[in-house]
């Protein structure tokens, strides 16, 4: 197992990628922190599922957009099993806008929990990697931060945004063993998107097929999960501020 031993903290792990993550590190033999917000009963599912095969997690309520939840998060799992190894930040939020019908509110909402939060705590965390031999920090991005799309341009320019913090931040903090990387999910099957997979979406289903050299209109969660043991294990320990897509080819074109 890559993660024996080691302790992850996931954001936003009770549902979607971050479910998938939590899952896969539990099967990889680290104890994982599920955090959640809102989805109680989908967060402690995901850690009966991973303390009945055999690993260890629990699930922690924090709204990560608020530094002092981070900060006592942060306090709540060193208290539990004594360090912090992976950071994970996968909450996110995404909403379709155009630039006309973007309010404040919108805007402040996506840029708070998609960026702000990333960095606030990578912040409350460097303190005990800088004491503790380093540590790694896994940032869900997009491909809309690498590329751009309509409609969503402040989802675009959080995830815009997340990839060069990904990149500034292994800057600063590479010579503290401290591995700042992202990885940058295509088209994937979950909650925030399920509205546009439903029915009466067929014609839509249909040319997303034709947007990829493999033919696949949607990833599964389960295929960011690969990435993100890498990412997490010492196998990339020699791996700064990179964003790796994964994206079923979309990008080649």
């Amino acid at each position: 197992m890559r993660l024996q031993n080691k302790v992850a903290i996931v954001t936003g792990a009770s549902l979607g990628i971050g479910s998938a993550i939590a899952k896969r590190f539990g099967r990889e033999g680290a104890k994982v922190a599920v955090n959640y917000l809102k989805s109680e009963d989908a967060a402690n599912n995901v850690v009966r599922e991973i303390t009945s095969a055999g690993g260890t997690a629990k699930s922690f309520k924090a709204d990560i957009s608020k530094v002092p939840e981070i900060e006592q998060l942060t306090k709540e799992v060193l208290g539990e099993w004594g360090n912090v190894d992976i950071l994970v930040n996968n909450a996110g939020v995404f909403r379709t806008v155009p630039v006309m019908e973007t309010t404040e509110e919108i805007w402040d909402e996506q840029l708070t929990l998609n960026l702000r939060s990333c960095f606030f705590f990578v912040k409350t965390l460097v303190p005990h990697w800088q004491a503790n031999g380093g540590g790694k920090v896994i940032n869900i991005s997009s491909i809309a931060g690498t590329g751009a799309f309509p409609n969503c341009p402040a989802y675009c320019a959080s995830k815009g945004g997340l990839v060069n913090l990904t990149r500034a931040l292994a800057a600063e903090l590479g010579k503290e063993q401290i591995n700042v990387n992202s990885i940058a999910p295509g088209n994937v099957a979950t909650a925030l998107n399920a509205h546009v997979r439903g029915p009466g979406n067929e014609e839509y289903m249909a040319l997303m097929k034709t947007l990829t050299p493999t033919g696949i209109d949607f990833l599964d969660v389960e295929d960011m999960t690969g990435t993100a043991v890498f990412l997490a294990s010492d196998d990339s320990k020699m791996i700064h501020g990179e964003t790796i897509v994964v994206d079923a080819g979309w990008s080649v074109w």
